[in-house]
């Protein structure tokens, strides 16, 4: 046998190993990883302490992953694999808000806030107020949605990045009846992220940086519709063309106006200078 063939041979026994499998979806995967992993090892001609310094450079990704902080989920955004599998699943309908990446910092069991309410909780940062209108693809409005929202403050630091409990910068609303949403925040600022990890030494490595343009998270659900899980992103902000992560789209990018010190369309009088964005969100129903 030629060298070739040799490899090829290992390839195939291993992919043959899988046939007995009787989920035919976990087949076709686990068929195709192998096919794609031999593939990229002959490719780059893979050595032994390359392929070693890979297992060593994934069990530190492992280590570092907690329930505050998911390295994987960082490790996927880098390579743009996140966004990938975003843009293969992404809403076919014409006119759905479009979706980008989840991120690492989302935390279940954030507090309720009612329509109007305020979820920086102690945040740090420029208040913002943020408005909008939940609809269906047809137009119709949507009530009662649940919208979540999660963000970092003016230092570039989620909530769970701090000591302690705390929940500040994120919770949750319901749409109301005629779908509309307002919630008071503060205004997103760039941020990298976490670098002090084996992520971060690969982006050193291969010189590339580890910022993000200022944005807000979404995760908005409704009944007979498609979960959309997307982001706002600040417009004019540097890193727009460098996102560490690929997660801008033109679309979600939004102007923050700029308010003196006063009194909002709601009637909270604030002291200092305040931001507001208006940002309306439409959901694929399901088929």
């Amino acid at each position: 046998m030629t060298q070739q063939e040799r490899e090829e041979a290992v390839t195939d026994e291993v992919v043959a190993s899988f046939a007995g499998t009787k989920d035919e979806r976990l087949r076709e995967i686990v068929q195709s990883l192998t096919r794609h992993l031999h593939a990229f090892a002959r490719d780059v001609r893979l050595t032994q302490e390359e392929w070693e310094a890979g297992i060593g450079f994934l069990t530190r990704v492992g280590h570092t992953t907690d329930d505050k902080r998911q390295e994987f989920i960082l490790l996927s955004d880098v390579l743009g694999l996140s966004m990938l599998t975003v843009g293969i699943n992404a809403p076919a309908s014409p006119g759905a808000t479009e979706s980008t990446v989840f991120g690492p910092f989302f935390v279940e069991g954030a507090p309720e806030v009612p329509i109007g309410g305020d979820i920086a909780r102690g945040a740090k940062g420029t208040p913002c107020r943020v408005t909008g209108s939940v609809r269906s693809t047809d137009g119709s409005p949507l009530a009662g949605a649940r919208i979540e929202v999660w963000e970092a403050d003016e230092d570039g630091f989620y909530d769970v990045q701090y000591d302690g409990d705390r929940s500040a910068g994120r919770g949750w609303l319901r749409s109301g009846a005629d779908g509309e949403y307002a919630f008071w925040s503060v205004r997103p600022s760039p941020y990298p992220i976490p670098d002090d990890g084996p992520v971060g030494d690969l982006l050193a490595a291969t010189g590339r940086g580890p910022m993000r343009p200022a944005h807000l998270h979404f995760k908005v659900d409704a009944p007979g519709h498609r979960t959309l899980i997307t982001h706002v992103f600040a417009a004019g902000d540097p890193y727009l063309e460098h996102d560490a992560v690929f997660g801008v789209k033109e679309s979600l990018v939004v102007d923050f106006a700029e308010h003196p010190a006063g009194a909002a369309p709601d009637g909270r009088v604030l002291d200092t200078a305040w931001t507001s964005l208006n940002f309306d969100i439409v959901l694929e129903a399901r088929p």
